[in-house]
């Protein structure tokens, strides 16, 4: 039976110490604060956005909520960010995606100052992680290593996987699995022969897009199993992109959903939120 890791537990932790922190910077007079911008009600991303409030409050973080209409123009909510780019006080930027059609997602992304974009998903963040220096790195991926580490998994020297080739989580992941000293391969939907790939991985990340497609068939025995994704399944039930039930057997390791990856991409938010009020 394969050890559970518990992202919730871990990101309680990363909280507790991201408390001490900002309460060591109120001390000196610096504020920890956060801008989260949402454009339309779409419910998902209401329960995301009140997730980040609520763990903004948890940390010391003071959070500005700007919710604009549906139909708010793309030149409008540019116009907010510049405000926010130039506003001292704004240690931080999140824009939640995805946005509504009319707005283009990569414009808003690139308007965020490199030194704000708390995301990590500025060009200039991502060209500062492919060439190992320091700056935002995504938070999903981030709170992947930080749940690796503190579980006492090596990541040196270890084969791992990642299936799934996004600018969000599979593209930033391999890059930190290298910087960790893995030796990464990334497996997606034109891959051939996937599952004689996944089966080389220590440690598997699946980041998808389609509920419980890693079956037990797809992982070594003894791999680490990572789920990002998240989905409903027939039941209505969360589920991930891992066949939990099947795979807990085979694994010397695995993240649950919920309760695995989705606690650390916002305790990492909050950690980003803190290093960008330390600059």
């Amino acid at each position: 039976m394969a050890m559970l890791i518990d992202g919730k537990a871990i990101s309680a932790q990363i909280k507790e110490e991201l408390k001490k922190e900002t309460a060591l910077l109120a001390e000196e007079g610096r504020r920890v604060c956060l801008a989260v911008v949402q454009v339309g009600g779409d419910p998902a991303s209401s329960i995301y956005v009140g997730n980040k409030k609520k763990a903004c409050d948890q940390v010391g973080i003071e959070s500005l909520s700007y919710e604009l209409e549906e139909q708010t123009s793309e030149a409008e909510l540019l116009s907010l960010i510049d405000r926010l780019n130039r506003d001292d006080k704004v240690n931080g930027i999140l824009v939640q995606l995805p946005l509504p059609g009319h707005i283009n997602e990569d414009a808003v992304i690139r308007a965020i100052h490199p030194d704000k974009d708390v995301d990590g998903f500025h060009p200039e963040s991502v060209g500062r992680l492919c060439i190992g220096e320091k700056g935002f790195v995504p938070c999903t991926p981030a709170g992947i290593i930080q749940m690796l580490k503190r579980s006492g998994i090596e990541i040196e020297g270890k084969e791992c996987v990642v299936v799934g080739r996004s600018n969000i989580v599979g593209k930033p992941m391999a890059m930190l699995l290298l910087r960790e000293n893995g030796t990464v391969t990334v497996a997606h939907s034109r891959t051939k022969q996937l599952r004689e790939v996944t089966k080389r991985a220590d440690i598997l990340v699946a980041a998808v897009g389609k509920p419980k497609f890693i079956t037990a068939e797809y992982i070594k025995e003894g791999a680490v199993v990572v789920d990002v994704g998240i989905h409903r399944n027939e039941n209505n039930k969360l589920c991930g992109d891992v066949d939990f039930d099947g795979v807990k057997e085979k694994a010397a390791a695995i993240t649950p959903v919920p309760g695995g990856v989705g606690p650390m991409t916002i305790a990492m938010l909050m950690s980003n939120c803190v290093e960008a009020a330390r600059k």
